[in-house]
């Protein structure tokens, strides 16, 4: 089993873990209503999904 014949230091290992991160999720335009959202889900903004209503009227929190 292959071990390390020296420590490796905290700097090393950072370095390889600096790709290793979350990344910012994709966002797509409402068709109805020109709002950012999440792609494949339900506009926040509208309650429309697809061309469809699926809530009724939504009313935006003032």
């Amino acid at each position: 089993m292959a071990v390390p014949k020296r420590r490796s230091s905290k700097t090393r290992g950072r370095k390889r873990r600096t790709h290793k991160k979350a990344s910012a999720p994709s966002m797509s335009t409402c068709s109805s209503c020109g709002e950012s959202k999440l792609p494949h889900r339900m506009c926040p903004h509208c309650g429309t999904y697809n061309g469809r209503e699926i809530l009724p009227e939504v009313k935006e929190s003032e």
